[in-house]
């Protein structure tokens, strides 16, 4: 056995899409070793315990259980992992929205070879596990204003909780997020993006500028601006007056 080859080990209920996986990694990842493969959670579990691999790919919703619940049953995570899903909203969102890694299925050859080259670029497991345990947390927390949400910036990776947010402005490919204790980030995230994520989570994006965090509004009277904590007015754009008001109705009746 070669201890310099990547040691891998995939996990997924579809015996395809595991011989797919397995036919790729052998005929163009000679640095990876295949140590097995699992076809349920339950299975997958006691292999890692047994074989200990530094990678795993891992199908987000199988039979017995999801990536998720699976990963929460170990107490040491000591290996990087890579999802495989298919175009699940649910999975595709909690993927990005923890900055995970993944692969959607059928597995795509190009795609398969920037995740090794991202998993070989991450020498260091500990922001990677960082990045999972806090997935985790994430989804075991039913309130999602106390969500953590992780994001890139020029410095670095930066993690804030949601409630924390007041609104997002979009600048270009960028977007500054403003915070309650005054201060304001610069991520490395369009507004489209940062839309996307955030849906679902008490934010609305009001004018092609801004987005707002619904906690965080103070008043407002169907006109043509809503007033925010912190003494901030945003715009609501024309077109967005009539649905951004239903959706206000909404999350104020769901959080009474």
């Amino acid at each position: 056995m070669n201890f310099d080859k990547i040691r891998c080990l995939i996990i997924d209920d579809d015996p395809f899409i595991r011989e797919l996986l397995q036919d790729k990694l052998d005929q163009y990842f000679p640095d990876v070793e295949i140590l097995s493969s699992a076809s349920s959670g339950k299975e997958g579990l006691q292999k890692i315990k047994d074989l200990k691999p530094e990678l795993i790919f891992l199908d987000v919703e199988m039979a017995d259980m999801t990536g998720f619940e699976m990963l929460s049953q170990l107490s040491d995570i000591n290996f990087q992992t890579i999802f495989i899903t298919s175009y699940s909203h649910y999975a595709i969102k909690a993927i990005r929205f923890n900055a995970l890694d993944y692969l959607l299925k059928p597995i795509d050859l190009g795609e398969l070879k920037k995740a090794i080259k991202r998993f070989k670029a991450h020498t260091k497991v500990g922001l990677q596990n960082e990045n999972l345990s806090l997935a985790l947390k994430n989804i075991a927390c039913k309130s999602a204003s106390n969500h953590i949400l992780n994001l890139k910036t020029q410095d670095g990776n930066l993690r804030l909780v949601l409630h924390d947010i007041i609104h997002i402005e979009g600048d270009r490919n960028y977007s500054y997020v403003y915070l309650k204790n005054g201060t304001k980030k610069l991520v490395t995230k369009t507004l489209i993006e940062l839309e996307e994520l955030l849906d679902s989570k008490g934010f609305y994006r009001c004018h092609k500028s801004h987005i707002l965090n619904a906690k965080h509004i103070t008043s407002y009277t169907n006109g043509n601006f809503v007033q925010l904590s912190e003494m901030r007015r945003i715009p609501i754009s024309r077109r967005k007056k009539k649905p951004f008001a239903e959706w206000y109705e909404s999350f104020n009746i769901a959080n009474e």
